[in-house]
């Protein structure tokens, strides 16, 4: 091979090497990125909660704990005492309410775990935040509704707690009285008008 073949092929050499480094020094920082995603994606979220919300949750894992735990043990002592299990009723009866008991319990304490509580007293009334309890307009209906923000946790649409992750709930944190939202459901788009901000307490 001539000196000046030799010398055409070392370009191309010194090319491929250096596509080689970037593509290995772009899928490093591919997977990077996707560990980095990995490690935030398994960080819990947060669960928001009112003292009310808080209180609630708290006294109903007492009462499991100290009271419904010894209740069903109780009940699937006296059914162990009948005898056969086999086709004993009460006994399977009171085997599923324990589970469902210490599913509960194990629920309640990794929402207590998690909880970030919002100090009511403490919340901005310029504009709606979680915490605040609202009266709005509804545009269409000519129709006055009142809602209290809440977290996802202690949503309940029949007492007339909104999350502030529900399209109205998203729409209306951070507006002020006065103002006008447009929400977009799967049921259409509604126009609301914000009359009135106060403490839900």
């Amino acid at each position: 091979m001539t000196l000046r073949a030799k010398m055409g092929i070392i370009p191309k050499l010194i090319g491929i090497v250096c596509k080689v480094r970037e593509s290995a020094v772009t899928a490093g920082t591919d997977l990077q990125y996707k560990r980095q995603e990995g490690v935030t994606g398994m960080q819990e979220k947060k669960n928001i909660l009112t003292y009310e919300g808080l209180r609630k949750y708290e006294d109903e894992l007492h009462e499991l704990k100290v009271n419904k735990r010894q209740e069903v043990a109780q009940k699937i002592k006296e059914a162990r005492e009948q005898g056969d299990l086999s086709e004993n009723a009460e006994y399977d009866a009171a085997k599923d309410e324990q589970r469902d008991i210490e599913a509960r319990i194990e629920e309640l304490e990794k929402i207590l775990k998690n909880a970030e509580v919002v100090v009511e007293d403490e919340v901005d009334l310029d504009k709606i935040n979680i915490g605040c309890r609202v009266r709005i307009l509804d545009i269409e209906y000519s129709e006055e509704l009142e809602y209290k923000i809440v977290g996802s946790t202690e949503a309940n649409s029949l007492k007339g707690k909104i999350s502030n992750e529900s399209p109205v709930g998203k729409a209306l944190i951070g507006r002020k009285i006065g103002d006008t939202v447009e929400v977009e459901t799967p049921a259409g788009t509604f126009a609301y008008k914000i009359l009135e901000i106060q403490r839900s307490n």
